[in-house]
């Protein structure tokens, strides 16, 4: 495909995996179907942003790359600034990083501070003080304590700084200070018009133009032509994922009953469940929740169906004020016939001044 649409993306490394290096291929192909970005999310064990970021940079000449997320609190800012001015640079400038709350119980067991607000704000002014070249003296703030930190007093990189958003404080501070915004997955389309509300809101009382910071909603994509048991996996699943992890924050984000995820989190196939339900669930488990435990309605905050009807719900996803759409939970070549029916009804002025990087309106 020669059309490049800067306003979708992938995730590199969908999901679960043991092959790092099968990203390689994923992103050639994502820039070869004409995807505008590849996102990367970050697992301790082989998903390090990073090194994701920069095998991206390498295998590809003209997609965006977002990390989206890593968390501050896992890297020394001097550090996490070094990560994002060498992507930066090495990518020719496609490079976003991306920072999110992450999960309180995991920093917890890691012996880390939980991720505030003000920890986040106090970061992110940190690591632009560095990438414009200045030295940040005797710094005491709610990200930590620093003597002296610097990078290069030639500096002066612009990277965009992209932020993970569900609840509505989030939402908020994103509006505020984030160059982009990264929505969640399952959202439904009243949740997904409230939230870049929200986010546009807040970016205009901290006296930004909100036009200016790029909203990306997050669609799990699961076309009809994929196998009955990774469609499974790859809705189902990944839904009974969230609902296991922190389904209080994304039922209230979307008005869902309560009592519905209660029902879920007392099913005996729920209860004590050895892991993760989109990486070790079986067809017949997930048969079960889809059939018995879970709503049809909350799993239609989603794209299904033929390529056309998914390509649909991508429009719908920016008539409801996104700007942009990330295709989640499929790899490029489970996308390809999706692109090629968005293409099709595509309204290529629309986003004609996209820039590649994920993290810039202009």
């Amino acid at each position: 495909m020669s059309q490049r649409l800067t306003e979708l993306a992938c995730y590199g490394l969908a999901g679960h995996t043991d092959q790092p290096r099968d990203l390689l291929a994923e992103a050639r192909l994502a820039e070869e179907l004409g995807l505008g970005s590849v996102f990367l999310s970050e697992r301790f064990n082989l998903k390090d942003a990073g090194v994701l970021a920069g095998a991206v940079a390498a295998a590809t000449e003209h997609v965006g790359i977002a990390t989206a997320a890593t968390n501050h609190n896992t890297r020394h800012p001097l550090v996490t600034a070094t990560l994002a001015t060498t992507a930066h640079r090495l990518s020719g400038g496609r490079y976003a990083l991306g920072l999110g709350r992450g999960f309180g119980a995991l920093f917890d067991v890691m012996g880390l501070p939980r991720v505030t607000g003000a920890q986040l704000e106090d970061a992110i002014g940190i690591y632009r003080s560095l990438w414009r070249g200045e030295a940040v003296l005797g710094h005491e703030g709610p990200a930590g304590s620093y003597p002296y930190l610097s990078q290069d007093g030639s500096f002066d990189e612009r990277i965009p700084v992209l932020m993970t958003a569900i609840g509505p404080r989030s939402l908020a501070l994103a509006g505020r200070l984030a160059d982009g915004v990264v929505l969640h997955t399952f959202l439904t389309d009243e949740a997904l018009a409230r939230s870049v509300a929200a986010i546009r809101s807040a970016a205009e009382e901290a006296g930004r133009d909100p036009a200016s910071v790029r909203v990306w909603a997050v669609l799990a994509t699961v076309e009809d032509s994929l196998p009955e048991d990774l469609r499974l996996r790859k809705l189902v699943g990944r839904l009974a994922t969230y609902l296991q992890g922190y389904g209080d924050v994304l039922v209230a984000a979307n008005g869902w009953d309560p009592a519905v995820l209660d029902r879920f989190r007392t099913d005996p196939l729920v209860q004590g469940y050895p892991g993760a339900f989109d990486a070790i669930g079986t067809v017949e488990e997930l048969t079960h929740l889809r059939d018995d435990v879970l709503p049809a309605e909350w799993l239609a905050a989603s794209a299904t169906g033929s390529a056309e009807q998914c390509a649909a719900r991508v429009l719908e996803q920016l008539a409801l004020g996104a700007d942009s759409v990330v295709l989640h939970g499929a790899t490029p070549a489970e996308l390809a016939p999706v692109l090629t029916a968005y293409a099709a009804v595509r309204d290529d002025a629309t986003f004609a001044g996209l820039p590649a990087n994920p993290g810039w309106m202009s």
